[in-house]
């Protein structure tokens, strides 16, 4: 039985995340050891397929969060994205080479391009402003629960059939489709989808300025922030087998589902400017002990301190960018947030593997460290009198 505090719609969408992740990190893990053992890819053109499929497909969550804005699909919209990710799997079992691993990255990513933005806005809609941070917290926590079965479903199959990645592949395909069902027969459209808006705007008129400078935060934190791939391969790097990669990576998901609704709720009762700047300084010294480590000890500890630090933050950015914006500009203020992150992720990857090749597998960790720090700086900046006002007065955001 839900607790009543939560929305139907927040336990739905939590779900269909579960199973959505249970699919994608049955793969998601294994794509960059699948590219590098079967095909011999170097770590540039995995940077390189990890930031086009994440940046070609950023626009996409602008687009979907303006529709959902002036037509009020919010549904359909979400329905579509995670239908195009299902169908992506097919792909990636009988690639042939890595050019086919790039259409099947770019098409999932333009699933999650599509259903991203709605999907929030239905959260935020359905949920009361004091109880945002709970509700995105409960939803990150079931995407990340979703994370640790996933891998675990992998590690089983491996163990089964070692390194039999394209039956994982294939495997992963039936999650999907119960997540498309879910949304199908359970998710209930809000009252803003039955009438249609009266603009569209693909700009930033009409936003406050908080909520540009917060996008200019989270531009900057993500040129560092490059793709969880490059965590892999330092493993792998570290004497790592494949099956101990997929261990690692589901402890890193168990931290994140343990922390997601503490996370949220720390947000809502001491303020989430404070829990953002946490974050930005838990990242920092993440990814400066991913630089130092060379072995595979401190490297698993490392990833349950990152699990931590999406746990606690992930939830929480979302529930403040949803103070920022107004209910008529909901879905397009989080298309615009996810689409920055997404563009970010090209240039963060591509410059990842170009350090790594071409300076050391140390490098990309120190520029993300660097990175964080310099854009927790910039938001304490902008958010002097949020984080003062927090100190005064506890659970103002």
């Amino acid at each position: 039985m839900r607790p009543a505090r939560i929305p139907r719609n927040v336990w739905v969408a939590g779900w269909v995340s579960f199973f959505m992740d249970v699919s994608s990190e049955m793969v998601y893990p294994l794509v960059p050891l699948f590219l590098s053992s079967t095909f011999g890819t170097n770590k540039s053109i995995i940077g390189l397929i990890e930031g086009i499929a994440e940046a070609s497909a950023s626009v996409l969550k602008l687009f979907s969060g303006v529709l959902a804005d002036r037509f009020g699909r919010h549904k359909l919209l979400m329905g579509l994205g995670y239908g195009i990710s299902t169908l992506s799997r097919p792909a990636l079992a009988l690639a042939a080479g890595w050019g086919l691993v790039l259409a099947s990255r770019f098409v999932d990513r333009v699933g999650k391009g599509i259903r991203t933005a709605p999907r929030d806005a239905i959260i935020a809609a359905s949920t009361p402003s004091a109880r945002l941070g709970a509700a995105f917290g409960l939803h990150r926590a079931m995407d990340a629960a979703g994370a640790v079965v996933g891998p675990a479903v992998a590690i089983l199959i491996l163990a089964l059939w070692e390194t039999n990645y394209r039956l994982v592949f294939w495997l992963s395909i039936l999650p999907g489709i119960v997540a498309v069902l879910l949304i199908a027969f359970y998710i209930t459209p809000d009252n803003r989808e039955q009438k249609i808006g009266e603009t569209v705007s693909w700009s930033l008129r009409g936003f406050n300025r908080p909520f540009v400078q917060f996008l200019v935060v989270i531009g900057l934190f993500s040129l560092g922030n490059s793709s969880n791939a490059f965590l892999i391969l330092k493993a792998q790097q570290g004497g790592m087998t494949p099956a101990w990669i997929s261990v690692v990576y589901l402890v890193f998901n168990v931290a994140y589902a343990l922390l997601s609704i503490p996370g949220g709720m720390l947000g809502d009762r001491f303020g989430r400017p404070w829990v953002i700047v946490w974050g930005f300084s838990l990242f920092a010294l993440v990814y400066a002990g991913f630089a130092l480590a060379d072995n595979p000890w401190p490297i698993a500890v490392l990833f349950v301190l990152y699990g931590c630090y999406m746990g606690v933050t992930d939830g929480v950015q979302r529930a403040y960018l949803a103070t920022l914006v107004s209910k008529q500009q909901m879905a397009t203020g989080f298309g615009l947030y996810h689409m920055v992150v997404g563009l970010a992720i090209l240039p963060a990857s591509v410059l990842a593997g170009f350090l790594w090749d071409h300076i050391s597998p140390s490098a990309p960790f120190w520029f993300g460290a660097g990175m964080a720090a310099l854009a927790m700086l910039l938001f304490v900046t902008f958010s002097w009198q949020d984080l003062q006002a927090s100190r005064i007065k506890p659970g103002s955001a």
